[in-house]
């Protein structure tokens, strides 16, 4: 059968190379991870043979990403009975044998669960990298190697990474973007671009060009970032609401501390949105004094709060007093990751956390002393901060929606 579908003219040449690596950078709503998810379902109905792996840093976050996006392409086409789905685990295949499989390299397991993968027919000939630069060099690597091997005439191997352009110090534009290679092509495309987009969208950006022109260079011209090494510049004060009732969603981090601050947030999440609410920050306190004084300043006992998991007996001992105290998951490129998804998102501090808005106003990259260009690698002084937003927002980050709340 023969199916057409609509999609951005400028999309043209991304689906007619051949070549190996595709790496399309852009803004938000340019339409480059719906037009992949289209042109993969395109191809794997027509091409037998082929076999699709998605990636996500974090495997879990597929499903509201990759898969998500494929599944409706599946059903805005009706091609359902071309398709057995199946959703624990995740997995799409064709009808003709074609399988669509979905993984993370988040650690060691999951990179050697990638390694392991076989399937019932042909081989791994395709990879979606969703959000490229949550990855690190090393993972790509290891991606890469697993595609070889000959293949039946008329198959090739590719790799396409889809991604917002957070950092001008990334290893994906030095790698990719810095030096010619007849085996890559690079691709740009905005929310301009997007014929499809309503008008509410461009009016949004609109607004963000004036209110963030930094996070709108990134994300609505899809431009390298930063300027001046700051890594946050997507936030502002604002008294915000306390009751959080209010909000979609709460939950506390903390990075654990004695000679330098240990610090504890309220975070609220509404529409996508970070409200940073309450803070508590203290130095040369031990636990049981820290946790008297959250008590006193009404950190609510009911919230998941995200932990240093370097400090087991401290969790251990934020549980005994009746907080929901768990350890934040930490792996190669978490850091980055975590960066990556608040950049996305605008942040608003209440004016009380003061030592948060410091921290914020010089969060810098480190920069190389030779080049003089900035290193993908935070500035490690006066960042506690910062780690707890990380760590206190990582549910909403790695679980793709609101964290679970249990008894």
């Amino acid at each position: 059968m023969e199916i057409v579908m609509p999609g951005n003219e400028i999309f043209r040449v991304v689906h007619e190379s051949k070549k190996r690596y595709i790496l399309m950078k852009g803004s938000a709503g340019s339409g480059k991870s719906v037009d992949t998810a289209q042109q993969y379902i395109l191809r794997l109905m027509r091409d037998r043979g082929r076999n699709l792996i998605c990636l996500r840093k974090s495997e879990v976050t597929n499903r509201d990403s990759t898969y998500a996006e494929l599944l409706s392409v599946i059903s805005r086409f009706h091609l359902e009975a071309y398709w057995h789905i199946r959703s624990e685990p995740l997995l799409l295949r064709c009808c003709n044998g074609n399988t669509i499989l979905f993984r993370g390299m988040n650690d060691a397991k999951q990179r050697e669960k990638f390694k392991s993968v076989s399937f019932r027919q042909g081989k791994l000939t395709d990879v979606w990298f969703e959000e490229l630069t949550e990855f690190s060099h090393e993972d790509f690597e290891i991606v890469d190697d697993r595609l070889r091997g000959r293949l039946p005439e008329g198959l090739f191997y590719q790799i396409k990474g889809t991604f917002n352009p957070v950092s001008a110090s990334h290893w994906v534009k030095k790698v990719f973007f810095d030096q010619y290679d007849e085996n890559v092509l690079t691709h740009h495309s905005t929310y301009l671009d997007n014929h499809f987009l309503d008008e509410g969208y461009h009016i949004r950006m609109e607004r963000r060009k004036r209110f963030d022109p930094e996070g709108y260079r990134v994300y609505g011209l899809g431009e390298w970032g930063e300027t001046g090494g700051l890594i946050l510049t997507n936030w502002r004060t604002l008294p915000c609401q306390q009751a959080l009732s209010c909000y979609d969603d709460a939950a506390m981090g903390q990075d654990f501390g004695f000679n330098h601050a240990n610090v504890l947030l309220l975070i609220g999440y509404r529409d996508g949105d970070i409200h940073i609410l309450k803070e508590l920050s203290l130095r040369g306190r031990d636990t049981a004094e820290i946790i008297r004084a959250a008590q006193d300043a009404s950190f609510p006992r009911d919230r998941l709060m995200y932990c240093d998991s370097a400090e087991p007996d401290r969790i251990r001992m934020w549980r005994k007093a009746g907080f929901r105290a768990v350890p934040s998951r930490k792996g190669d490129g978490s850091v980055r990751s975590g960066i990556d998804w608040l950049k996305q998102r605008r942040i608003f501090v209440d004016p009380s956390c003061r030592e948060t808005i410091a921290q914020l106003e010089k969060w810098r990259w480190q920069r190389d002393p030779v080049s003089g260009e900035y290193l993908d690698t935070p500035v490690p002084f006066e960042d506690d901060a910062m780690a707890a937003l990380r760590y206190g927002t990582q549910g909403w980050r790695l679980g793709g929606g609101l964290s679970v709340m249990t008894p």
